[in-house]
């Protein structure tokens, strides 16, 4: 028979609380999600299983009188009948008016929903990482009655309807014999049992909505639509059951400068034509801070000058994306007369008064000239 006490490490007369809190301690320690060695894997099951008999009073009392309530003979090792059906026994039960499937009640503590919340981040919270101190609603255990569903003082009672078996049988005739059907109890809804006493909080669901707030670590380099998983922060399940998982989607707001394409960013910077033509060294504001990019003399449109290491973390591994600048040429649409008069000049100079080319193609589509 396998040991349920000793598989969470409380002594038989643990309270339903120890009980629960051993649970949560080791399932902390074993998911497979926090530690993914397989014998670990092995003992998670082996605690929940326990957990599951522990936390139903009808089962824990078998496990007291010295059974096993997840016995069965049929699937007992070496019984070559123990998969498919049940075992050849159940077959001939089942037509011929035997014991039935000796399936049992139901837990009522089972497994709670997973939870979704989504919350918006500026860029420099994606690059960099942040906490975000978060507000939500979801079931939690009922503090009246630590999630038993029952009134202070009182126990769920055996069905009357089912004697706590959880199912019932019916036996009908047919050209084979008495063929006899197994169902779920209408009465106890396959539990065993019934709180004729609920909780006044939780109304015997052994768990209420409230509001808490917890704290969200936001990991340097999370791309937006990308989800941060808390394991074990979601819905309580039924019965104070354990919670699911709350998994937290990062929505990233729009940048007024840069625009992000994985861990690299873009900003376009416009300049007048004179800056481009003679060079200049112009401010640039990146999420490190104030910096100074350098435009080198007859810098040409649609140029682009990388800032390595600029952009944002890796969210995996070390180092970091580029920032790109792209250059845009202001040329003027409105000169007045001085101006023109300079520009005028500038092109004869240049012997540009008449442009037939650039550089030395032939025609208008000839390579750029520097």
């Amino acid at each position: 028979m396998a040991d349920y006490y000793g598989a969470l490490g409380v002594a038989p007369g643990a309270t339903d609380d120890e009980i629960k809190k051993a649970y949560r301690k080791l399932a902390r320690q074993l998911h497979p999600d926090v530690n993914p060695d397989p014998e670990a894997q092995e003992r998670f099951k082996a605690v929940t299983a326990a957990y599951e008999v522990l936390s139903d009073p009808q089962k824990r009392q078998v496990v007291d009188l010295g059974g096993d309530p997840l016995s069965n003979g049929a699937g007992s090792p070496g019984n070559p009948f123990s998969q498919g059906f049940g075992g050849l026994g159940d077959i001939m039960d089942a037509f011929f008016g035997g014991g039935g499937s000796g399936r049992g009640p139901r837990s009522r503590v089972r497994q709670g929903s997973d939870a979704l919340l989504r919350i918006e981040c500026e860029l420099a919270e994606t690059a960099f990482g942040t906490d975000r101190e978060m507000t939500l609603e979801t079931a939690v255990v009922c503090s009246s009655c630590t999630g038993q569903g029952t009134a202070a003082g009182t126990h769920p009672s055996i069905c009357d309807t089912c004697q706590g078996r959880g199912e019932v049988q019916q036996v009908q005739r047919s050209f084979l014999g008495q063929v006899m059907t197994t169902r779920a109890c209408p009465r106890c809804s396959g539990l065993g049992s019934i709180i004729e006493h609920p909780c006044g909080e939780c109304g015997g669901d052994g768990r209420v909505r409230a509001r808490r707030t917890l704290t969200v670590k936001v990991p340097a380099g999370i791309e937006s639509g990308m989800r941060i998983r808390l394991t074990g922060e979601g819905e309580v399940g039924p019965g104070g059951g354990p919670a699911g998982d709350l998994y937290v989607e990062v929505v990233e707001r729009p940048h007024p400068v840069f625009t992000r394409d994985g861990d690299d960013l873009h900003c376009t910077l416009t300049l007048p034509m004179t800056a481009a033509a003679l060079g200049t060294v112009l401010p640039l504001t990146t999420l490190d801070g104030d910096e100074s990019l350098d435009i080198a003399p007859g810098t040409q449109p649609d140029e682009v000058i990388t800032l390595r290491a600029r952009g944002v973390p890796h969210l995996r591994g070390t180092g970091r994306g580029d920032l790109h600048v792209h250059l845009r040429i202001e040329v003027p649409t409105r000169l007045d007369a001085k101006q023109e008069e300079l520009l005028r000049e500038l092109a004869r100079l240049r012997g540009e008064e008449h442009p037939v080319g650039t550089g030395k193609g032939n025609g208008l589509f000839g390579r750029r000239r520097r």
